[in-house]
């Protein structure tokens, strides 16, 4: 039985069939950039080879690095990206309306059977639409852009099934904390990883793109999720486009995949992971009353929609600890106006939280709000890498919105389920 992404693969290359460590050339269904490493980047390597993109329609472009564009740099770039959209007469361009990996999918850019490019190191997170999808840098990106198609060494696949169902307060980032702490930053090993069992199942369409996202951090290619209904209806209501055959797509595991490995959901405790690695994962009671200063709701893998959820649930009623700032950044405009809509961010500003804009902000390093020397952030980010959301000597610890929220909430560093089932 073949895998999932040797399936996705064969497709793009126009094959049959194709075998681990077979090199293809495989066609692009979509190609993604953003602000950062998009336009002002590719633009100069296309004027040099005397080509525009090779399909305008294939193409999407998002603002969400440089943003709020407070500098007269970061005004230039965004300039540039919009004038490099014109020229290009890029069909579909979001600015300033979220972090490219949650904006992409709620357009309905992804379904099953897609394969594509993103020109940022999370593009994986589309591999929870049953999609491969992986990133690249600037120089590939040009060579997508001027050609629409991409050589890609076929990876082996690693198995990572997931049984029984979650608990309570226990999310997709506690699973990829768990996973980072198991096997390790690299334990991908460059190959494609395909999640499978019950407690992937159970997940919503969000909650799948982080545990996609976050293939990244095991060293991944691609974080694949085998599509089902709830894909199916998910891509129906953003108003994307199912092929006839999607469902051909639900290949759950291989008879014999390269690489497997089994967790059990309901032995799984929410997990903090310390400075300096996501792989510095342990359960959240073991942190219990460690102090902190900043608690930071943000990015790809810690602001959708059902992350502002699970922190109101938490902060309903409650009032974050002196000495403590809570900061969110909604990852997506649409995520923030549905949040705003049932009464979410009331939730949060109620109890005390500060609002930024639905960008990367801290996470990437980017804009005002970046960590100060010896500051210390529990955040919802999924990279805790020494200075990446600020000076040098800051520390940033990974959690879930619910540890987040509730060690906010007490003021150090705490297992959520002491306060939502005390």
């Amino acid at each position: 039985m073949e895998t999932l992404a040797r399936k996705l693969i064969a497709r793009a290359a126009g094959q049959s069939g194709v075998s681990a460590g077979d090199v293809v050339i495989c066609k692009v269904d979509l190609a993604m950039i953003h602000d950062s490493g998009g336009p002002r980047r590719v633009k100069p390597m296309l004027e040099r080879l005397g080509r525009r993109v090779w399909d305008r329609d294939r193409v999407v472009v998002v603002t969400d690095h440089y943003v709020p564009a407070d500098t007269e740099e970061t005004r230039a770039i965004q300039a540039l990206t919009r004038q490099w959209v014109r020229d290009e007469e890029i069909a579909n361009f979001y600015d300033q309306q979220g972090i490219c990996h949650v904006v992409l999918p709620e357009r309905g850019h992804l379904s099953p059977g897609m394969f594509c490019v993103g020109g940022d190191s999370h593009s994986p997170t589309g591999g929870a639409f049953g999609a491969y999808m992986f990133g690249v840098g600037a120089t590939e990106m040009a060579g997508v852009l001027a050609t629409g198609e991409i050589w890609l060494r076929v990876p082996e696949t690693i198995l990572i099934q997931w049984n029984n169902s979650l608990g309570a307060c226990v999310t997709a980032k506690d699973m990829m904390l768990a996973v980072c702490g198991e096997i390790g930053m690299g334990g991908g090993r460059y190959q494609a990883i395909q999640y499978a069992g019950t407690a992937i199942r159970n997940l919503s369409m969000q909650e799948r793109m982080t545990m996609s996202n976050m293939a990244a951090e095991l060293g991944a290619q691609a974080g694949l999720i085998a599509p089902d209904e709830i894909t199916a209806d998910y891509v129906r209501a953003a108003g994307g486009t199912l092929a006839e055959d999607w469902a051909d797509y639900a290949i759950e595991a291989a008879d014999k995949p390269e690489d497997h490995l089994t967790f059990d959901a309901a032995e799984l405790a929410p997990q903090i992971a310390a400075p300096h690695s996501p792989a510095n994962a342990a359960d959240a009671a073991e942190f219990e009353n460690t102090k902190f200063d900043v608690a930071y709701i943000g990015a790809c893998t810690g602001a959708k929609y059902v992350d502002l959820a699970a922190a109101a649930s938490v902060l309903k009623g409650r009032r974050i600890a002196s000495g403590i700032t809570l900061k969110v950044a909604p990852a997506s405009k649409q995520d923030q106006d549905r949040a705003a809509d049932e009464g979410i961010m009331s939730i949060l500003e109620e109890a005390g939280a500060q609002f930024l804009a639905n960008s990367c902000g801290i996470c990437a390093g980017y804009g005002d709000d970046r960590l100060a020397e010896d500051e210390v952030c529990l955040s919802s980010t999924a990279r805790n890498f020494k200075g990446r959301m600020g000076a040098p000597g800051s520390q940033v610890y990974l959690a879930s919105p619910y540890t987040v929220a509730a060690s906010a909430v007490t003021g150090t560093m705490r297992d959520p389920r002491e306060i939502m089932e005390g």
